[in-house]
């Protein structure tokens, strides 16, 4: 075969790729460092590591926003970086892109695009839902199960799927991820103690601390710019004032959750209620979430390692199973697909 075959899931502020010939998966910052607004200073985890710490001539962008493709070029020129020589896409390859199902037409259309109306000149563009792609990636035969509940908790949306039999029977993706989390740190922190940090800080403070704890004595010194004085100091950040801070949007997404429960078909929901959640995504390895979810939703909830890898596993998987390949995946340019109605 002289083409390769890429399997991409595309997160708010990682990119996940499966490599088929080199039979490797490896993940990649979803940022992009720009000089003056127009020249191209770094790609990936190079330009994420500017981030809150370049000069004011650099600015790092992201070109995912809410789980869809915000600044199309932008995400088309790292795209064409990180998988191409010399900054270009290798042509004739095949392509499988996860993408989320509570989007709209136009949205979708946009992954698609990505690489089929580029200079990849691709031999093929499949779509497979996200939802399905996480499901295979945990090991579940999900043409044969009667009723999986995928959670994926990401960078920018928590994106809630009911499977059953190989099909989505529902899905609704929320635009609330870890980013919102850091934010609602930030935004507590600065409220209560007049003091303002970046989400960088937050993120750690959020990674360090989790959701679900007995221990509510820890804290953490960090640094930042007292809002009084104005100028950088150092102060003390408590375990209790994170937890509270994140308590509103972990608290919606449990709601959300809940909801699509209740509303699931009868016979898909027995089979929900029997197995429990599969946690999926980056924020699923949020130290407590799932004991916090557990405790929230009643139901069992199961993780595995490197959670944020399921979906660009489950493309892997799919790539190298006929079945699969057959039954889960779909082209935007095929005559019974509704965009062409």
């Amino acid at each position: 075969m002289l083409g390769n075959v890429y399997g991409l899931d595309l997160g708010t502020y990682e990119i996940k790729i499966f490599d088929k010939k080199k039979d490797r998966i490896w993940p990649e910052k979803n940022a992009i460092a720009m000089k003056n607004k127009k020249y191209v200073f770094a790609v990936g985890n190079e330009a994420y590591e500017m981030y809150e710490k370049s000069p004011a001539d650099v600015q790092v962008i992201f070109p995912m926003k809410n789980g869809v493709i915000a600044h199309f070029d932008d995400m088309q020129y790292l795209l064409g970086s990180l998988l191409g020589n010399e900054r270009h896409f290798a042509r004739g390859d095949k392509y499988m892109m996860a993408v989320p199902t509570d989007v709209t037409e136009v949205e979708k259309k946009a992954f698609f695009d990505l690489v089929y109306h580029s200079e990849a000149k691709a031999k093929s563009v499949r779509i497979v839902e996200r939802g399905l792609a996480d499901a295979v990636g945990f090991g579940i035969d999900v043409l044969k199960e009667k009723g999986v509940f995928v959670a994926n908790f990401g960078g920018g949306t928590t994106e809630l799927s009911v499977l059953s039999s190989g099909g989505m029977v529902m899905n609704r993706l929320l635009k609330i991820g870890g980013e919102d989390f850091d934010l609602a740190i930030v935004g507590l922190v600065r409220h209560s103690k007049d003091f303002l940090i970046g989400r960088l800080t937050a993120e750690k403070l959020r990674r360090e601390f989790g959701i679900f704890d007995q221990s509510t004595e820890a804290a953490i010194t960090v640094s930042g710019r007292d809002l009084i004085s104005g100028v950088p100091a150092q102060t003390d950040i408590s375990i209790s004032l994170v937890r509270a801070a994140m308590k509103e949007p972990i608290e919606e997404c449990v709601q959300s959750i809940r909801s699509m429960i209740d509303r699931t078909p009868p016979d898909v929901r027995n089979a929900i209620l029997e197995k429990g959640i599969c946690l999926t995504g980056g924020i699923a390895n949020l130290k407590g979430l799932s004991t916090y979810l557990r405790e929230s939703t009643g139901l069992n909830v199961m993780t595995m390692a490197e959670p944020e890898l399921c979906a660009v596993r489950g493309l892997q998987k799919i790539i190298s199973n006929k079945e699969y390949y057959k039954k889960l995946t779909y082209s935007m340019t095929d005559e019974d697909y509704r965009w062409l109605r």
